[in-house]
């Protein structure tokens, strides 16, 4: 297995910068592409060769389909890149339907990415320490009108204690291991590198399709080699496809909707029933301490535990974490068809992960992010939610596949009319479609029904994060004839 080349790979990739506290997204266009090459050239992208200290700031970039074929990239070359990138997040009814966008989620009513909305090229990251962030982007902004860019949307972002999101509960924690780069952890949960970075093996033991160049066509030998024998110049390789989504989240409607379907039956408020049931949503505890360990209550000791499975922990039908929860849905583990609980299910699910590198945004609704104070603050008067970033090197069997297959499924897993409670589309059109969570149990299920839809799409796109030679090579092309 060839080592990953971290000094070309970019690093918020591998690394995830949780120590930067601050971060800043920055959607341009490209106006001058001459002048976008020369700045490309001189931009300093860090690498995932080293964890950066709270003091760094790191800057990375990726592209559009539509930015790389301003800048110069050929078409036949463009040809090369995966169809969902090529076409877009929007580009048809077909993909709406498949992650969902429906409804008050729809395209045409996006702030940025949408049909209606400005083309953004480039996509700019900007990472420093909290009170950094601003300096650091101003610094940047300040070269964009020589550099031929104009700023389409700024995205800044927030860190919210105890690294939770909006909704409360404690975010981040079921990331993959990358085979060849992280330290060995349990092998469920180590996945092949070229799950992730183009250019090195998938869980197929294949190498994912990406550009491959002549070597006429890359004169000055900045690209990398082929792992294989065939001569060709690599564009790909190191190289990630990122997917940004704008997720508003309504965590007012949430807590209200629990604290509705919890009340006794003398109609008074019941928090630890309003906290059990949102838990069940989840699949974890706001603290992040999976169900299944700890089924009854929450157990801060086990914040950050991944090491878990469904039917090899005696869950096997989702009494203790329910088999609709976001967190199984979203990663089944050992659940998975044709063989639920075995090394084959785990293996089936490996080529399906993602990494997530998402960021929330707005200011909480209430500071301490416990439920009780959440529900007196009322109805927000300002947006919050979350920039979901996730990078994989097959948007259609990765990301595309969750989406539709395992979260907006109304049948995932044995169900009949179940989404995902905590993200789901439910199912229609109709932004009032309301959705049902069932609650396995005995003797007897629980049946939550009424759910309305508590995440709505505001802006997204596909795009290309490039290796750092890559990058450099983009800065080299002929302006397009």
């Amino acid at each position: 297995m060839p080592a990953l080349e971290l000094t070309d790979i970019q690093g918020i990739i591998l690394r995830g910068y949780g120590s930067l506290r601050g971060a800043c997204f920055v959607l341009l266009a490209v106006d001058d592409p001459g002048a976008t090459k020369r700045w490309l050239g001189e931009l300093d992208l860090r690498s995932g060769q080293t964890r950066p200290s709270a003091a760094d700031t790191c800057v990375n970039i990726a592209f559009t389909y539509g930015g790389l074929a301003r800048l110069g990239f050929s078409s036949d070359s463009l040809a090369m890149f995966a169809g969902e990138f090529r076409e877009g997040m929007t580009a048809t009814k077909h993909r709406q339907r498949i992650l969902g966008d429906l409804g008050e989620s729809q395209p045409e009513g996006w702030r940025w990415g949408g049909p209606r909305g400005e083309r953004v090229d480039l996509l700019l990251m900007l990472y420093a320490a909290d009170e950094q962030i601003e300096q650091t982007y101003q610094r940047h902004a300040g070269r964009f009108p020589g550099a031929g860019l104009r700023v389409i949307e700024r995205l800044t972002t927030i860190f919210l204690p105890g690294r939770k999101e909006h909704f409360g509960f404690r975010d981040g924690i079921a990331q993959p291991l990358i085979e060849g780069f992280d330290e060995p952890g349990r092998p469920g949960n180590t996945v092949a590198a070229g799950e992730f970075v183009l250019g090195y093996v998938n869980a197929y033991g294949q190498y994912t399709q990406r550009p491959l160049l002549s070597p006429a066509q890359d004169p000055q030998g900045i690209l990398p080699s082929t792992p294989t024998a065939s001569g060709s110049r690599d564009f790909g390789r190191n190289g990630s496809y990122l997917v940004f989504r704008q997720l508003s989240q309504d965590v007012g409607t949430f807590w209200r909707f629990l604290d509705d379907k919890t009340r006794t039956a003398a109609g008074a408020a019941d928090p630890a029933a309003r906290l059990k049931l949102a838990s069940k949503m989840v699949g974890r505890w706001p603290s992040g301490a999976p169900l299944v360990k700890t089924p009854d209550a929450d157990n801060p000791q086990l914040a950050d535990d991944d090491d878990f499975l469904y039917h090899g922990s005696g869950d096997a039908h989702g009494f203790k974490c329910p088999v609709g929860s976001h967190v199984r849905r979203s990663n089944p583990r050992d659940a998975l068809e044709p063989d639920p609980g075995s090394e084959r299910s785990i293996e089936v699910g490996k080529r399906h992960r993602i990494i997530r590198r998402g960021r929330a945004y707005g200011p909480p609704l209430a500071t301490s992010m416990e439920p009780t104070d959440m529900l007196a603050a009322g109805d927000a008067t300002q947006e919050r939610g979350l920039h979901f970033i996730c990078f994989n090197t097959h948007i259609g069997r990765q990301f595309e596949f969750i989406q539709h297959t395992w979260v907006n499924n109304p049948k995932f897993d044995g169900l009949y009319t179940d989404d995902d409670p905590l993200i789901g589309d439910r199912g229609a059109d109709d932004k009032d479609e309301a959705g049902t969570f069932t609650v396995q149990a005995t003797p007897v299920r629980t049946r939550v029904v009424g759910l309305p839809r508590f995440v709505h799409v505001r802006g997204g796109a596909y795009f290309f994060m490039p290796g750092i030679r890559a990058v450099r090579f983009l800065a080299t092309l002929p302006a397009p004839v």
